[in-house]
């Protein structure tokens, strides 16, 4: 039998390599933009994220557990998948486009929409669920506010 961490974690990985297809031109593109001179951790960002997903996806499972099946469990499912979608998306939008303002739009909108799903979760599901969504609802404005960072300092690359 398939637990439910495993489609979970399953659906968490698979739309996380969905979002890798990134092409060399639009990487060298991103390369290329000034950075803000605080932004000293930028190798970090992978690992950051990769905990973030883990936690999220744990949230997810103890979320599923609690009441699995259920329409309400459902609903927060189909949320928890629209925010891996929206925040995957980021990168690989804002290269496609080489728009920084569209990356900052991304961000924002998985900013509100974790923030959102955070308060969901805590309101019917369970506080240790919410509490592992936190490390994104904490995360996802400073990532937001580094592409808002990099307009300012690429301006005709917004």
């Amino acid at each position: 039998m398939i637990k439910s961490w495993m489609v979970i974690g399953g659906v968490t990985l698979l739309v996380a390599l969905g979002s890798g297809l990134i092409r060399p031109r639009d990487a060298r593109w991103f390369a290329r933009l000034r950075r803000p001179r605080w932004l000293t951790f930028e190798r970090l960002i992978p690992v950051i994220w990769t905990v973030i997903f883990v936690c999220g996806a744990w949230s997810a499972y103890i979320v599923w557990e609690k009441d699995p099946g259920s329409t309400k469990t459902w609903l927060l499912m189909i949320s928890y998948l629209l925010l891996e979608i929206v925040t995957c998306s980021y990168t690989s939008v804002m290269l496609w486009l080489r728009s920084l303002k569209v990356g900052t739009f991304i961000g924002g909108t998985g900013a509100v929409l974790g923030i959102m799903l955070t308060l969901a979760v805590l309101s019917v599901a369970s506080g240790w669920a919410a509490l592992l969504l936190v490390p994104y609802v904490i995360w996802s404005p400073i990532g937001t506010y580094t592409t808002w960072q990099m307009i300012q300092l690429n301006p005709t690359d917004a």
